[in-house]
């Protein structure tokens, strides 16, 4: 397995992680959207609060190539937003799985991490769906 897909995260069809401890879960983008995206140069996150149903656009991210929409992998509510991403959305591209988490939702519903994808699913899809 590569270091790119971290075994600890789950994944969606749309790229987002999903770090789960508990019933809150850590989400970011992978290294698959980041290399796609090229150069983020802006990222929009909710307000801590909101409220979430899974595959919602949450925010979007902006680069020198594209604007995409960021979906989240489940519902709940943001309990936590990387603000650190208003003025370095680099740390996007330079640690997409730590520094450059996006943010943490109390899930609402538990069961639906079961659609996520692991890292060995998440490298399949991929190779299954190149371009």
């Amino acid at each position: 397995m590569s270091e790119t897909y971290p075994n600890d995260l789950l994944y969606s069809e749309d790229h987002e992680w999903a770090r789960v401890e508990g019933n809150l879960v850590t989400v970011g983008i992978s290294q698959f959207a980041v290399d796609k995206l090229g150069d983020v140069t802006q990222v929009d996150l909710p307000r801590e609060g909101e409220v979430l149903k899974q595959n919602d656009a949450f925010g979007t991210v902006e680069s020198v190539k594209a604007a995409s929409d960021l979906l989240s992998p489940v519902s709940g509510k943001v309990v936590k937003v990387n603000t650190t991403l208003q003025d370095s959305p680099e740390y996007v591209n330079e640690d997409p799985y730590d520094g450059g988490w996006m943010i943490q939702i109390e899930m609402s519903n538990p069961d639906e991490i079961k659609q996520l994808m692991d890292a060995a699913a998440y490298e399949a899809f991929l190779s299954e769906n190149e371009d």
